[in-house]
């Protein structure tokens, strides 16, 4: 397997050669023009990158002069490097090193995807998340269909009958912004209430169409995030709080801009500059932002911040916000049935028709959601392990301990150190 000329010079240490002694912020910068130049082989590899421009050239021209073969033995090369170099303990260096190790890992299994190698699911979630789900049979999820059904009785499919109802709460198009912009300003409000965001951090909110998720985030660097929301689907009064916390605060937007300013501007940490959506980093930014939500609006908080505050934004009447809000909670049961149709379907267990019949039935969902979330996991694929795990991870971990500030301060732990899975004291 030949080497290009550039990796080597880049990653490999000449045999002889009289060379500085390595040091983990040289690994770290060798990593962020390997990890950019993979992202020139996959679109969409790299969620965010707000480091030097001078990286980025070199990490364009490590893509044009590299095959993806030399690519993966260039992060076989880095790997070797941080092993040398890795420490035991729990200091800062050791879980600088630890992170870095995790990562490569995760770019090692995305490049043996792109290479057309097929993997098994639980295979491409331990290579590339650190993480195997442990899952239930789908029969698991029936009693908790039945005890849906009881909150939605009459006639017709379950599905049907829960699409119908909820989409009674749908916010009209000409009152999505003012009740958006009051939903952000509500999970940042609760969110600055515990912990301190850096000085003149912002987010522009833009609603967009044709794409296979409900909302992203693209991190710019400068403490500034672009959010967009998917308008393709009519979207429902409770998505407003859940989008704005996941995306914003405490999420997202949040756990960005604390990395940049405590470890790539604090500590000169360059790696943290750059963000590769399939890796261990992903299940700690999904799992947190969706943890985030409840955090920031525990049990019934929530339905009385959205009845007293974005109801009357969307011209919504309030009578069965409650029942709505209980079918909600009932419904977040069901979580695990979409981890177990996506590892049915990608093992080419079931097909595509059949992954969208059966979440119509374990997810309670319109034909057009199910495609929806169907279409998600084909572009994403083990990506969707990330959202109820990392949620229940984070959750465990936070929740063991004690009172509303340790578990803030916890939370703020998690988001803002080179934080992995096993880290978390968590079930799994």
């Amino acid at each position: 397997m030949l080497i290009s000329a550039l990796v080597a010079a880049t990653f490999l240490q000449p045999a002889g050669a009289q060379r500085r002694p390595d040091s983990l912020n040289a690994v770290a910068r060798d990593y962020v023009v390997l990890q950019l130049a993979i992202g020139e082989k996959e679109e969409g590899y790299i969620d965010a990158y707000y480091g030097p421009a001078a990286l980025k050239a070199q990490g364009q021209a490590l893509a044009k002069r590299s095959n993806l073969a030399a690519l993966r033995s260039a992060t076989r090369a880095l790997s070797a490097r941080v092993a040398r170099l890795s420490r035991p303990g729990a200091g800062p260096d050791a879980r600088r090193a630890r992170f870095l190790a995790a990562q490569l890992t995760a770019a090692d299994t995305r490049l043996r995807m792109l290479q057309g190698e097929k993997l098994s699911f639980d295979e491409e979630a331990r290579g590339l998340f650190g993480v195997v789900p442990d899952l239930k049979p789908l029969s698991f999820y029936d009693p908790v269909v039945a005890e849906i059904e009881r909150l939605v009785p009459g006639t017709g499919p379950i599905g049907d009958r829960v699409d119908a109802f909820q989409n009674r709460f749908t916010i009209p198009k000409d009152r999505l912004k003012p009740v958006f912009d009051a939903a952000i300003a509500g999970c940042r409000a609760e969110t600055l209430s515990h912990f301190r965001m850096p000085p003149g951090e912002r987010f522009d909110l833009a609603f967009v169409t044709g794409k296979s998720w409900s909302g992203y985030n693209y991190y710019q660097g400068g403490y500034h995030s672009k959010i967009e929301v998917n308008t393709d689907l009519p979207i429902r009064i409770s998505r407003a709080v859940d989008l704005g916390c996941h995306e914003g605060y405490p999420g997202h937007h949040s756990l960005n801009s604390l990395l940049e300013q405590k470890l790539t501007r604090g500590r000169g940490w360059i790696e943290d500059s750059v963000f590769p959506l399939f890796s261990p980093q992903a299940i700690i930014a999904e799992g947190s932002a969706n943890y985030g939500v409840e955090l920031a609006f525990p049990g019934k908080r929530k339905v009385q911040f959205e009845t007293r505050t974005l109801y009357p934004l969307a011209g919504l009447p309030t009578a069965d916000a409650d029942r709505y809000d209980a079918l909600l909670e009932a419904t977040k049961k069901l979580g695990g049935a979409r981890m177990t149709i996506a590892r049915e379907f990608l093992n080419g267990r079931i097909s595509e028709a059949e992954a969208v019949a059966l979440t119509r039935k374990y997810q309670l969902m319109s034909e057009a959601r199910a495609k929806q979330s169907v279409s998600f996991t084909k572009q994403y694929r083990t990506y969707v392990i990330n959202y109820g795990l990392g949620q229940d991870m984070v959750r465990a971990d936070v929740e063991s301990r004690q009172g509303e500030a340790a578990r803030w301060k916890r939370f703020e732990q998690i988001i803002s150190e080179p934080t992995l899975p096993s880290d978390l004291r968590a079930k799994r």
